[in-house]
């Protein structure tokens, strides 16, 4: 399977723009229409401010209304892609940026009988500005102690997590139901909706004189394709002509690792940014949230990063008893991960459809490849790797089995790990480059690719037999994931420049 995944990709800009006319012309409505689409969203709207007033300062489940999302969410509306992010315009500071997306075009997830089954879905935390305040503080300020954090930097304590039982099993769908629909349960904007300061050039520190990641994501024309609302993709047919054809996004499973620590800050960025983009998430951790989701599971030895293979091992088993039936593809990363679902999405059914196959039925392992003299080649953890359907059941089969499988083994290399395991089985990973020899998947943040020089002498002893290509042409237009985003602050700034800001 070597070497199977590229060509896949034409120019990144194309299917997005030809989903789009066809959006349009799906949405073009009678004058009839739009009268009867106006009046019910004057009643949608009535229904939100009739239930603020009734149970005024709290939220259905006893949690504060903010009043902050008053306006629209950030732009995740249709197949529109956003152009080149680092030429974006700054607004004035937290001048919400975005357009309406949802509340107005679906029925309401939160029924009787769904908030019955889940009765945290559609919850979202209390937001709370510092007055004056500034996203460069949050940057700025690099401890781990919260309370010196700015409130307005959304990495305090949520409150207690409410119990579950002892064998709950999540409901891995609830972000994507509400960033489908583009409300919380209060009627506020869900992903919520952004400062537009986060357009505005932010250096690691907080520094406004230079960016490197809004740099990299201009040179190298990344942007997503289409919109967390995208049920379809228009990707390259196999004709040979040109031309594209409309397949249906697979479903996609998105699992991150992580600890309780983490929950208010790392977890809480990932849940309001990317994750709602995923048909399912669930995070894996060392206390359980149902709100977030996340979930702790046991499993052998320690709770330690030199005992990751052992953590990742319980993660998949869980995942095998009780969503092996829902989804097509099953990507795990870190807390430290930020990924554009559509794109993810996109590249999948691309690679799928130019070997006419199923993930139900063909083995995948799709990520980044690295080839070391003495590590071998593996896919690496850390921008994070899918699954399909198909090659997560062959290593569920023979997951225990120590000599295939090193299920006994307490080692941090969980990705060298599941590597040999799947190859024992013969599946080996996909070359996920583009037809230019441009990577998807990223080891760390836009800036640090584009900015890479072979004086950084470690990374091509991770890149044997590959050529590591520098500059613009570091990162592939429809990239997919970006590892080593520490700061939250961070996680939410590249949301903003990816789908919020003015290009």
């Amino acid at each position: 399977m070597q070497g199977s995944g590229r060509p896949l990709h034409a120019p990144h800009s194309t299917p997005a723009l030809t989903a789009g006319k066809k959006n349009r012309a799906r949405y073009h409505l009678s004058a009839y229409q739009t009268f009867l689409a106006m009046v019910a969203t004057s009643l949608l709207n009535l229904t939100f401010l009739l239930r603020s007033i009734h149970t005024p300062g709290s939220g259905r489940y006893g949690y504060a209304v903010s009043n902050e999302f008053t306006t629209a969410p950030q732009a995740v509306e249709a197949n529109v892609v956003r152009g080149s992010p680092g030429v974006s315009k700054p607004r004035d500071n937290h001048v919400p940026i975005g357009v309406t997306a949802g509340s107005d075009s679906g029925n309401s997830p939160y029924t009787t009988a769904a908030l019955e089954k889940n009765p945290h879905l559609g919850w979202q935390p209390l937001v709370r500005h510092d007055s004056p305040f500034s996203w460069r503080a949050c940057f700025r300020n690099t401890t781990s102690d919260e309370a010196t954090r700015p409130t307005g930097c959304l990495e305090h304590d949520l409150g207690e997590a409410p119990q579950v039982e002892k064998n709950w099993v999540p409901d891995v769908t609830m972000l994507h139901k509400m960033a489908l629909y583009g409300r919380d349960i209060n009627g506020n904007p869900f992903p919520p909706t952004m400062s537009a300061e986060l357009c505005e050039n932010i250096g690691e520190t907080g520094e406004d004189d230079a960016d490197a990641n809004k740099e990299g994501l201009r040179a190298s024309q990344i942007s997503p394709i289409g919109a967390f609302k995208s049920t379809a993709v228009t990707i390259p047919s196999n004709s040979g002509h040109g031309d594209f054809i409309t397949v249906p996004t697979p479903r996609v499973l998105c699992l991150v690792y992580t600890m309780a620590d983490a929950h208010a800050n790392r977890i809480r960025a990932i849940r309001e940014t990317w994750a709602g983009g995923c048909d399912g998430f669930l995070a894996f951790s060392t206390e359980s949230d149902p709100r977030l989701p996340a979930i702790a599971l046991a499993h052998r030895g320690p709770e330690s990063y030199d005992n990751m293979w052992q953590k990742v091992r319980a993660i998949w088993r869980f995942v095998g008893h009780h969503y092996s039936e829902d989804f097509d593809w099953y990507y795990i990363g870190g807390d430290d991960l930020f990924v554009l679902p559509s794109n993810l999405k996109a590249y999948l059914a691309t690679l799928a459809h130019n070997e006419d196959a199923d993930p139900n039925t063909t083995p995948y392992f799709v990520g980044r490849r690295y080839n070391h003299k003495k590590t071998g080649r593996w896919n690496g953890g850390g921008p994070g790797y899918a699954l399909s359907r198909a090659a997560l059941r062959q290593f569920l089969a023979v997951m225990d089995d120590e000599k295939i499988c090193f299920s006994g083994e307490t080692t941090s290399k969980e990705d060298v790990l599941i590597s040999r395991c799947l190859r024992n089985l013969g599946i080996d990973y996909v070359d996920t480059r583009d037809d230019k020899g441009r990577e998807r998947f990223h080891t760390r943040q836009p800036g640090w690719h584009y900015n890479w020089s072979p004086a950084q002498s470690f990374w091509p002893k991770l890149q044997l037999g590959w050529t590591i290509l520098q500059g613009k042409d570091c990162c592939a237009p429809d990239s997919v994931s970006f590892h080593y985003v520490k700061q939250p602050s961070m996680m939410r700034h590249l949301q903003a420049l990816l789908y919020g800001c003015d290009s």
